[in-house]
């Protein structure tokens, strides 16, 4: 087998992979398979895709496309246009990021991803449902698998052009999953329970990325968080 056969194999069985993790979480109400698509037309759709882009040891456009948006989304609107598309499938991507490694993925967008459905290094999965095609999505590796192991130990002398570059550093003291309809109905004085205990370490979140746990402290009444533990790359989930 060629080298740019291994390569596109690579490439391919990593998209398959995100496809499953993105199907898995996308909020559509029914089961989806992700399924090779390779001839015919989005529906125009493409130019209203939510869009994301992921930068590891590979850089990755992923886009997903649904034909109907999620019932969640129209009803939240109606009182809270805060609720986005993008918003909603921000999970879902977040879960198909995971299939290329560490590395950071940027907030969802809405914006036209025809170039990306159209180009011949993208792969495009139709999002089938037992009413039909839901929706579709693709992946464009951008660096391939292999080119990332070859280029690895030039990675740190590239990274110090961007050494300089700002990144928003979040302090998470805990989360909860919460429906639309109990997000609007709050009220000032409601009481959220979070999914920690009192006491428990804080997560150090770099452009949403975990990176690290910490504990809150008190200096000059301004709370601030002490780092207990830097998290290697195997170790950025619990």
């Amino acid at each position: 087998m060629s080298m740019t056969a291994t390569r596109t194999a690579d490439t391919a069985t990593l998209a398959l992979t995100a496809a499953r993790a993105l199907a898995a979480v996308l909020p559509t109400g029914a089961s989806l398979t992700p399924r090779l698509h390779t001839t015919g037309g989005f529906a125009g759709a493409t130019g209203q895709a939510v869009v994301a882009t992921f930068v590891g040891a590979l850089s990755v456009d992923l886009a997903v496309v649904l034909t109907e948006v999620p019932d969640l989304v129209d009803e939240a609107a109606d009182t809270a246009p805060v609720v986005a598309v993008q918003d909603v499938l921000q999970p879902a991507l977040e879960a198909a990021s995971d299939a290329f490694g560490a590395g950071v993925l940027d907030d969802a967008r809405v914006e036209d991803a025809s170039d990306l459905f159209a180009d011949d290094e993208s792969v495009v999965f139709e999002l089938a449902g037992e009413a039909g095609i839901a929706g579709w999505f693709a992946v464009r590796v951008r660096q391939s698998p292999s080119d990332s192991r070859a280029t690895v130990g030039s990675y740190a002398g590239k990274l110090g052009r961007i050494s300089n570059v700002e990144m928003a550093l979040t302090v998470e003291i805990g989360r909860t999953r919460m429906p639309v309809r109990d997000v609007l109905a709050m009220e000032p004085g409601a009481v959220i329970e979070l999914d920690r205990s009192a006491g428990s370490p804080a997560d150090v979140l770099l452009n949403g990325r975990l990176i690290a746990h910490g504990e809150i402290v008190v200096i000059d009444q301004d709370y601030a968080v002490r780092i207990t533990k830097i998290l290697d790359a195997a170790e950025d989930v619990d």
